[in-house]
């Protein structure tokens, strides 16, 4: 997080300190009910067996996954977040290892590895996206499925000369408000997610997390490295077809024979 840390933090934590995951399952959006029914849905339909979230957060989607009686591991670099997990129906049955995706290896093998929400983005290094491919191959029992959830670069709304787009403007209920923006480095594929928020007593709050975005045939050219192949690519969680009109994208790549 760029800007001041909040008393308590950790910074073990990384980009999701307590401080963040205090606020993070707020009602709405990602977290609202058929959002993660959509997400889960989809989860429980390609596990074949035992499966594996990276970046498992707070157990948005691995609580109620394992509800549904699939057997459900997951990492998570944050503990602040992962402490979060156990509380949710479902969430004690998640069994939880503290690490880092790109290198974290558990024990067993899985019938699927899935990473949702633009996590992928959160690694900065295209030589740390391909690690956390291989990782995830790594994990994959032969025929095994890869899942990756992310959203697409808004660059087709920047004019020449411009590198902001804004992705969100509320005003708040009683004064206030919040401004959500992206600021994009074109040449190097990194951009920053801008968060300011208002109180309606006038105080602010400033947050800002690094992110590198990599095109669907980026993330392909990933998966061959390690030895994966596109299976599906859909524009959302309800299989719709991908098209160039598309803000994000579900894609999902099956494992070799020899993985």
């Amino acid at each position: 997080m760029i800007g001041e840390a909040d008393a308590g933090d950790d910074p073990a934590d990384g980009w999701f300190p307590e401080s963040v995951a205090a606020r993070y399952d707020t009602p709405g959006g990602a977290n609202a009910p058929e959002a993660v029914t959509a997400a889960v849905d989809v989860l429980e339909d390609l596990a074949d067996g035992p499966v594996l979230e990276f970046a498992v957060g707070t157990g948005r989607v691995a609580a109620p996954l394992a509800a549904r009686g699939v057997p459900v591991s997951g990492i998570e670099l944050s503990r602040a977040m992962a402490a979060r997990i156990a509380d949710k129906p479902g969430g004690d049955a998640v069994d939880v290892t503290i690490g880092d995706m790109t290198t974290t290896r558990v024990a067993g093998r899985f019938s699927l590895v899935y990473l949702v929400f633009n996590t992928i983005d959160n690694v900065t290094t295209q030589d740390g996206q391909v690690d956390v491919f291989r990782n995830a191959a790594a994990h994959l029992r032969p025929g095994g499925l890869f899942l990756v959830e992310v959203g697409l670069p808004d660059l087709r709304r920047l004019p020449p000369g411009q590198d902001t787009v804004p992705f969100t403007v509320a005003p708040g209920v009683d004064g206030g408000g919040y401004v959500g923006f992206d600021q994009y480095d074109v040449v190097t594929q990194e951009f920053t997610s801008n968060h300011v928020t208002v109180s309606p007593d006038g105080t602010g709050r400033f947050r800002r997390i690094p992110f590198r975005y990599a095109w669907p045939a980026e993330l392909d050219l990933m998966a061959r490295i390690a030895g994966m192949s596109l299976k599906h690519r859909w524009a959302d969680w309800d299989r719709s077809e991908f098209t160039a009109e598309s803000t994000k994208h579900v894609s999902v790549w099956e494992a070799g024979s020899s993985t």
